[in-house]
Formats: structure tokens, C-alpha cells, sequence
């Protein structure tokens, strides 16, 4: 079990965050995570949105430090749930969703992208046997 926090740094008028952290901000908020290298990905959000996330961390039972870049990275809010802390539990859940999410995005952008292409509608009924197999439409 993880006791140590989900860190998110503020830079500017944004907040940052990295690893597994990004994937469960991406998770809970439907944030885009951007792959910084292979096995790593960050996941950013506005400040006006700290609230919000922090809320959601908090009844979600997620232990959390946001950190200030500017400020020598000095602690500027913390939550400690002690053992009650369900990092792990939403990390697994959200590392899956993530990751399934992002192999569908990228089905989108490929299918997107050849869109003017003349074997697209052939493609895209393709796509469609697999996920209406089985359904009435």
C-alpha cells in the first residue's frame, strides 16, 4: 500500500503532475496525459480547477501534496488519510482506463486521418461489424 502522496507541482497558473499521479488525475477528470518518455506521462490542469480535484481527492480517500515550484517547492496544501489512503486501489483502475482510452484515441486520430482516403468506409464498417456484433441497430 502506498502511504506517501499523489504530488502535484504548481508552476505558474497551472498544476502538474507525473507518473502514476498523472494517470489518476486523467482518470478522475478526463485529462489528457501527455507521454513524456516511454513509461512516463505527465497530466497538467488550471488553477481554477484545484478545488474541484481537491475535493474529488479527498472523498475518494487519496492522499495529496501540492507543491509550489516557484516557492522552493514548499508544501502549500497537503491531505494525509492515514491508512484510509486508496492510492493503489484507484491506480490500478485508472492505469487500465488510461491506457484503454488512449488505444481508442488513437483508433479515432488513425480513422481521422483517413477520412478523404477511399478504403475509409470499408474501415469504418469494419469497426462497426466488431462493436454492434451482436445488437440490434
Amino acid at each position: 500500500m502506498r502511504f506517501y502522496p499523489s504530488l502535484t507541482f504548481k508552476i505558474g497558473e497551472f498544476y502538474q503532475t507525473y507518473s502514476k499521479d498523472a494517470y489518476i488525475m486523467s482518470y478522475l477528470f478526463n485529462y489528457k496525459t501527455k507521454k513524456i518518455e516511454e513509461n512516463y506521462s505527465s497530466c497538467g490542469f488550471p488553477s481554477s480547477s484545484l478545488a474541484k480535484n481537491l475535493a474529488k481527492l479527498e472523498e475518494k480517500k487519496i492522499n495529496y501534496v501540492i507543491v509550489d515550484k516557484r516557492n522552493n517547492y514548499e508544501n502549500e496544501e497537503k491531505c494525509d488519510n492515514n491508512n484510509l489512503n486508496k492510492y493503489d486501489e484507484i491506480f490500478e483502475k485508472a492505469h487500465k482506463y488510461v491506457c484503454i482510452r488512449n488505444r481508442i484515441d488513437n483508433i479515432n486520430n488513425y480513422l481521422i486521418g483517413e477520412i478523404e482516403k477511399e478504403q475509409i468506409i470499408e474501415k469504418i464498417r469494419k469497426v462497426e461489424d466488431i462493436v454492434y456484433e451482436g445488437r440490434k441497430i
